[in-house]
């Protein structure tokens, strides 16, 4: 499943999904991964979390390298069962306009690898359209 959480910067999504992250260590069995920006986060999550933090990989630059990145990830441990993505617009040049595409191939890991994707849109809900429609909005 994928959940979104929407809003414009400064709106509470980044401390909601390390509240998530944090509580889902208590509901799954499996592993938790968050995926960042940078390395600003890493303390405020729980060890037991994989912390993945995009500035290390630069030269995932576009929405298809993202995906097999992704991939990457869920090869290295088939254990996964939540993945937070915090601010997917500031990574890898996603832009508004490759959401469509993105989401519904994260959509199709989620289902295939049976992975709960939680996703951080800095946009207003009126900006993303039908998009939201599709997947499960948390706030």
């Amino acid at each position: 499943m994928v959940n979104l959480l929407v809003g414009h910067k400064g709106s509470g999504k980044t401390a909601k999904m390390i509240d998530m992250a944090n509580a889902s260590l208590n509901e799954v069995s499996g592993s938790v991964v968050f995926i960042n920006k940078n390395h600003r986060l890493m303390y405020d999550l729980k060890y037991r979390i994989r912390v993945v933090c995009m500035e290390d990989f630069e030269q995932v630059t576009n929405v298809d390298e993202y995906i097999g990145f992704l991939y990457g990830i869920i090869s290295q441990d088939h254990d996964i069962e939540r993945l937070f993505i915090d601010s997917i617009l500031k990574h890898a040049d996603v832009h508004l306009e490759d959401l469509p595409d993105f989401l519904e191939r994260v959509n199709e890991i989620s289902v295939k690898y049976g992975i709960d994707f939680y996703i951080s849109l800095s946009a207003a809900r009126e900006e993303l359209g039908d998009i939201v429609n599709k997947y499960k909005v948390l706030n």
